[in-house]
């Protein structure tokens, strides 16, 4: 497969596209700035100098132009403010869906987060703006005709991966490894499963790909 990750630089998205391109599969991360490039060639993965704030939809089709998949794995950072929760966690979303169908790219993988779906229940402020961001992106891509998937990570790790997890637990907000969410991204990628699904992932107790398998 030939795949493309919007928010390149990002930690999982590097785990993602190591994993990937040590599977065999053609990587390519969107990226803002030239300076990150040598990090991406580093994990296998092919850098594309690309904004979601700036670019428009034909620019951003055209670098996915011939992709099997795109995974939106891109935001504003913790420390950015309200205006780029909007501009990038929702608008770059929403880009990205945008050029996928310009492209004819009809895999779309979002990485969201927990609590996006009730984002009334934290307290305001600027996290809040971000779940209310990431749920109006996953609002806009359930409306797509698209093959989407929208994965919620609990609370990020950087602990070493366990191969294990646990999909829609009763308590979400329950710890995932950053290296487990990257698996699991990628067998969502590869397996064919999870096609118009939502679900919240922590680890726990079960294989990554039989988890996925069960969705």
């Amino acid at each position: 497969m030939r795949i493309a990750i919007a928010g390149g630089h990002g930690q999982i998205a590097r785990l993602l596209g190591q994993r990937l391109s040590g599977e065999g599969h053609d990587v390519v991360g969107l990226i803002r700035t030239p300076e990150q490039a040598d990090d991406l060639r580093a994990a296998g993965m092919e850098p594309a100098v690309i904004s979601l704030e700036d670019a428009s939809v034909d620019d951003v089709a055209e670098v996915i132009n011939g992709c099997d998949a795109v995974v939106f794995a891109a935001g504003g950072g913790p420390e950015s403010g309200r205006a780029r929760k909007w501009s990038v966690d929702l608008m770059g979303a929403v880009l990205l869906a945008d050029a996928a169908e310009q492209a004819g790219v009809r895999r779309y993988v979002m990485v969201s987060s927990i609590s996006s779906d009730a984002p009334e229940n934290v307290d305001a402020g600027v996290f809040q703006v971000y779940l209310y961001a990431k749920g109006g992106a996953d609002a806009d891509l359930r409306t797509r005709d698209l093959d989407w998937t929208i994965v919620r990570p609990g609370m990020l790790t950087d602990d070493a991966p366990t191969g294990q997890v646990t999909i829609n637990p009763d308590q979400q907000r329950q710890p995932i490894t950053r290296g487990d969410v990257a698996h699991t991204l990628a067998q969502v990628l590869t397996s064919g499963h999870a096609i118009r699904e939502t679900f919240v992932v922590v680890n726990g107790t079960t294989p990554v790909d039989e988890a996925v398998a069960s969705l």
